[in-house]
C-alpha cells in the first residue's frame, strides 16, 4: 500500500509543468506556444533565453529528485526509490495537468540519477555536456548519455534495481525523443 502511496504521489510531483509555469509566471510566456512547444528546459533556453532554461532544468530535476526521497520516506528500499523516481519521470512526461503531455524526461531523469547513483549522473552530465558543446545538439547528448546509463550504471555495480531503472528510463528518455532523432538522422535538427 505505501509503494502505491508513493507512486501517486511521486506521479503528482512529476506531473506539476514547470516549465509552463515558470515560463508564465516569470516571462509571461507559455512555452506550448514557442519553439519545439515542448515544456522542457531546451525549449525554455531556445525561446525564453539562457536564465529560463537553467530554472526549468534545476525544477524539472528537483521533481526527479522528490520522487526518491518520497519512495524512500514512505517505504525505504531501493525498490521504492527506483519506483519514485520512475513515477516522478512518468509524471513529467505524461502530466495528468496537461491532458497527459509533457517533457521528455531528460532534466527529471538526471534528478532521480542524482539521487541514487552519483558517479554515473557526473558521468552522464559530463559525456552529455561534451555531446552538447561540440556537436551543438541538444537531443544527440541526451539520446546517448540515456543509451550509455544502463552500462555504466551495471559497471559500477549498482543494486539492480537501480540498472533496471536506468535501463528503463533510457528507453522513455529515447523514445520521447524519437522525432528529434529523425530530424538528425535528416539533418534538419536544431541546434543550440
Amino acid at each position: 500500500m505505501m509503494y502505491l502511496a508513493a507512486a501517486i504521489a511521486a506521479y503528482l510531483i512529476g506531473s506539476i509543468p514547470s516549465g509552463l509555469i515558470l515560463g508564465k509566471l516569470i516571462w509571461h510566456k507559455d512555452l506550448r506556444d514557442y519553439g519545439s512547444h515542448n515544456i522542457g528546459a531546451t525549449n525554455a533556453w531556445r525561446t525564453l533565453g539562457k536564465g529560463a532554461g537553467i530554472a526549468v532544468f534545476v525544477a524539472d530535476s528537483l521533481k526527479g529528485q522528490a520522487g526518491v526521497m518520497l519512495g524512500l520516506l514512505l517505504v525505504s528500499t531501493p525498490l521504492a526509490a527506483v519506483v519514485g523516481g520512475l513515477c516522478a519521470i512518468l509524471g513529467h512526461s505524461f502530466s495528468l495537468f496537461l491532458r497527459f503531455h509533457g517533457g521528455k524526461g531528460v532534466a527529471t531523469s538526471l534528478g532521480v540519477l542524482t539521487m541514487l547513483m552519483g558517479q554515473v549522473t557526473f558521468i552522464i552530465f559530463v559525456i552529455w555536456l561534451t555531446i552538447v558543446y561540440v556537436s551543438r545538439y541538444v537531443s544527440l547528448g541526451s539520446v546517448v548519455a540515456a543509451f550509455l546509463a544502463p552500462f555504466l550504471a551495471a559497471l559500477y555495480g549498482y543494486p539492480t534495481e537501480y540498472v533496471l531503472f536506468t535501463a528503463v528510463a533510457a528507453i522513455l528518455v529515447i523514445l520521447r525523443h524519437r522525432e528529434n532523432i529523425g530530424r538528425l538522422m535528416h539533418g534538419t535538427e536544431n541546434k543550440i
